[in-house]
């Protein structure tokens, strides 16, 4: 019975772990963003899509899937490092998950490839933000004084 017991709080307290996990990442999701659906690449077909919400900061676009308990965000890309690929329509096993009104752009960032899903409005915000970005030679370093 002793045993019994010790496990019975091991679970309760694992449990309470995962409740708490859960709330904390239902509240980062809640603070706002932009609907999104992004995937890693190479992905073959239809697969590996992930529904999600983007942020974008000044100089960072983050990713926070909803699936997931991590604390943080689950993809962060650079602004400056960012590079916008061709755009395409859903295709195949796409329209699962996707309307025929959803742009999908091939993005590059981080050394990673993705292929990231927005609607017409998110599509604006997002190549607007990425097209308003300093260019690298507007930032050059000031003379030693």
């Amino acid at each position: 019975m002793h045993i019994g017991l010790i496990v019975l709080i091991i679970l309760v307290v694992l449990l309470a772990g995962l409740v708490a996990a859960f709330a904390y990442r239902l509240m980062v999701l809640r603070r706002g963003g932009t609907a999104a659906i992004m995937r890693v690449l190479p992905s073959e077909g239809g697969t590996g899509w992930r529904h999600g919400i983007i942020r974008y900061g000044d100089n960072t676009l983050v990713f926070f899937k909803l699936s997931s308990l991590r604390p943080g965000p689950d993809h962060r890309l650079g602004r400056q490092d960012i590079h916008v690929g061709d755009r395409r329509s859903p295709r195949d096993t796409e329209f699962d998950i996707m309307t025929a009104d959803i742009a999908v752009l091939e993005l590059s960032g981080s050394g990673k490839q993705y292929e990231i899903a927005l609607d017409r409005s998110a599509l604006t915000a997002f190549l607007s933000w990425v097209e308003s970005r300093p260019s690298g030679r507007s930032r050059r370093p000031r003379p030693a004084v």
